[in-house]
């Protein structure tokens, strides 16, 4: 009988993201003893999953661009733990912050594990570029990696020019797919990424706004929280044609997130930087048409005007373009949840990537 592999992940234990990880990995328990080191604190749902000699917190939020300077001499107390623990594999999570713990600590503290690093999205397509520094570090860690995981061929090509050696590329995508939607609101978007200036939400309402033009009964669902919120709440307020019709619900838990994606006909993501985005996926389950930025893994999952809608930059939806997807919209959603159940499910990829973890043991 194989022994299990011990696998400590290394990330944001508060994350959701993470959560998944453990969740999927706990699951496999023959194959895979599970450990966990957090940057800050657990969730109670991964609190609850692994045992508290399984779990490190080191207690310090984590600045993804720079500045962990008081999580760095953390460095002492993690090697110490990972000693005893004596782990087969390092999981880290987000390869410019979790992913430079994991380096140092087998290069400078001696710990004896090999590396599995899984990039997250700006780790790899913004943070490289932002100084020198970092785009030796970010090489640097994924030289150190045998094996490094990406959810797009957009970021698993740039993650080789910056080093990398193997990569196994699967979508971040969902951990069961979710019941069949019913009756859709062919007037509702909906759109749920961060409120903040690489989501673009200012771009969101902009599409919206000038689609709504030739389209009274529209409306637009604006999910989630961010430091753009008050401005963009305000720019509702002032725009007679927006207001009544765009709507700010926060944040929200997973089942009143999964009722929006039900109800809405369209879902709206333009960020100006994306790897495949799991909202972009859950959307695609729940049979929304999605309206996406034009991105190279925007374009891993939607064929302009065939299961969605690309925008270039400064376009909006013309409304004949609009109309023929509104023609075929079962279709499209039939399609895209067909698409995601058989490409995106989140088990399926990490049982994969686990085999590979033991046959490079």
């Amino acid at each position: 009988m194989r022994i299990p592999l011990r696998l400590v992940l290394i990330g944001d234990g508060e994350s959701p993201h993470l959560l998944k990880w453990v969740r999927t990995l706990a699951a496999l328990s023959q194959q895979v003893e599970l450990h966990a080191v957090s940057s800050r604190g657990f969730l109670p749902e991964i609190e609850a999953l692994l045992p508290a000699e399984r779990r490190l917190a080191l207690g310090h939020a984590m600045q993804f661009e720079g500045g962990n300077g008081a999580l760095l001499r953390q460095l002492p107390r993690l090697a110490r733990w990972l000693k005893a623990v004596q782990p087969d594999w390092l999981a880290p999570h987000y390869l410019t912050s979790h992913g430079t713990l994991a380096w140092l600590t087998v290069r400078v503290f001696g710990v004896h594990a090999r590396i599995a690093g899984s990039a997250w999205g700006s780790d790899i397509l913004v943070t490289p570029g932002r100084s020198a520094l970092m785009r030796w570090v970010t090489g640097r860690v994924l030289r150190a990696c045998t094996l490094c995981t990406s959810d797009s061929q957009h970021m698993t090509a740039r993650m080789q020019a910056l080093g990398a050696g193997e990569v196994m590329t699967f979508p971040f995508g969902l951990e069961a797919l979710p019941p069949a939607p019913g009756t859709k609101d062919a007037n509702l978007f909906f759109a749920n990424r961060g409120l903040e200036p690489i989501y673009q939400p200012q771009r969101v309402l902009a599409v919206f706004a000038a689609l709504a033009v030739d389209w009274p009964e529209a409306r637009l669902v604006l999910a989630h929280d961010g430091s753009l919120r008050a401005e963009l709440e305000a720019q509702v307020a002032r725009d007679r044609q927006l207001q009544g019709r765009v709507r700010f619900v926060g944040r929200l838990d997973a089942a009143t997130q999964a009722r929006w994606y039900a109800r809405a006909g369209w879902y709206l993501s333009l960020p100006q930087s994306d790897s495949v985005s799991v909202s972009v996926l859950e959307a695609m389950a729940h049979g929304c048409v999605p309206i996406l930025s034009d991105l190279p893994a925007n374009r891993e999952l939607v064929a302009d005007g065939r299961n969605g809608m690309v925008l270039a930059d400064g376009e909006v939806p013309s409304p004949s373009r609009l109309a023929e997807l509104s023609l075929r919209a079962a279709d499209v959603a039939a399609a895209n949840r067909a698409w995601v159940g058989g490409h995106a499910l989140f088990p399926a990829s990490v049982a994969v990537y686990v085999q590979r973890l033991q046959a490079l043991s």
